[in-house]
């Protein structure tokens, strides 16, 4: 087929976040270029940035070379090479990325009508942009909780992606697979996604809300559905904490029976194993966040910065700002 018979569906700009992550990035581009070998002529076409126009090292440590800089992007805003979509690949250490000017141009590309995405961790930047105020957004579930709690006007979610009017995110990895699959069928039909399935060894689609992690059942090995049950209700309520009596009236058990339950199925107290995902939430604001340590505390369930400390300190063997003080010495390093 001769291309100038068809017009380009859409034009990509992926900029490229210094620790992005390879898989989301790359599966992400791939799904385009075999659209356009089923098709036989360039629906899509895309091309790499970054800050500066020097090449990037992704977190596995490879270095990927780009075609623009920010200022070239910049320079194309207003004519024929304009963007359809900008989407920002990032990755680890997203905290760290504070760009006056990576924020101010997402946010003159979405005001010109330029689609906006984020992978993996790119909510983040969306975010820190002013793009996510009341929009619907997915990030990976590792960063989920210091998101949360740095952006509170975003509605974020535990799903594979999400699209919002003309924000797109997605949690990484092969989720962002999904997603493009998601726009190439809205751009054609099931059928061109069904060939580009076939072509990256993909049997489906998943759906925008299917989980980002494994079911609890296969996550823990446990089998009960009466601990998995409790499980759940804890994990969804860590900021106050439910009483033993109160998980007990909502499962039909008695406090004795969930005891001997948790002993058989987890090896622990019921009290022990809610301590440690409240502990382990905490972790991860520590790292993900600059909330002070009794904002931290009271986000997690605690009643004093004390107890919290005295608690962090018997299950990780340092206390929560040697957590942070070694987070910095890491990143730094």
């Amino acid at each position: 087929m001769n291309v100038v018979n068809h017009p380009i569906r859409r034009s990509f700009v992926f900029f490229l976040v210094p620790d992005f992550t390879m898989i989301a990035f790359a599966t992400a581009l791939d799904p385009l270029r075999s659209a356009n070998r089923m098709l036989g002529y360039e629906a899509y076409r895309w091309r790499l940035a970054s800050i500066d126009g020097k090449p990037v090292r992704a977190s596995n440590g490879v270095e990927c070379a780009v075609n623009t800089s920010l200022e070239d992007e910049r320079k194309k805003m207003s004519g024929p090479e304009r963007p359809n979509m900008a989407v920002v690949c990032s990755g680890i250490n997203v905290e760290r990325y504070q760009n006056r000017s990576t924020f101010a141009w997402l946010r003159e590309e979405y005001n010109r009508g330029v689609a906006i995405g984020g992978l993996c961790t790119g909510a983040h930047i969306l975010a820190a942009a002013g793009l996510l105020s009341n929009k619907r957004c997915a990030i990976h579930w590792e960063n989920l909780p210091g998101f949360s709690e740095a952006f509170p006007k975003a509605n974020v979610f535990a799903d594979l992606f999400e699209i919002d009017q003309n924000i797109y995110t997605c949690a990484g990895g092969t989720a962002a697979l999904d997603m493009m699959l998601k726009l190439i069928g809205d751009d054609f039909d099931d059928n061109l996604v069904n060939r580009v399935c076939e072509q990256v060894l993909t049997d489906r689609v998943r759906s925008p809300t299917d989980r980002q992690r494994l079911p609890l059942r296969a996550r823990l090995g446990v089998q009960n559905s009466k601990v998995l049950t409790i499980i759940e209700l804890m994990e969804a309520n860590l900021s106050e904490p439910l009483s033993l009596i109160e998980i007990a009236d909502h499962v039909d058990l008695s406090r004795r029976q969930i005891e001997r339950l948790f002993r058989t199925e987890m090896g622990r107290s019921p009290a022990r194993y809610y301590l440690e995902i409240r502990l382990d939430r905490a972790r991860h604001l520590l790292i993900q966040s600059s909330m002070p340590v009794v904002e931290v505390a009271v986000a997690c369930g605690f009643v004093s910065a004390s107890h919290f400390s005295k608690c962090y300190r018997e299950l990780y063997a340092r206390s929560p700002q040697q957590e942070r003080v070694d987070r910095k010495q890491l990143l730094v390093a």
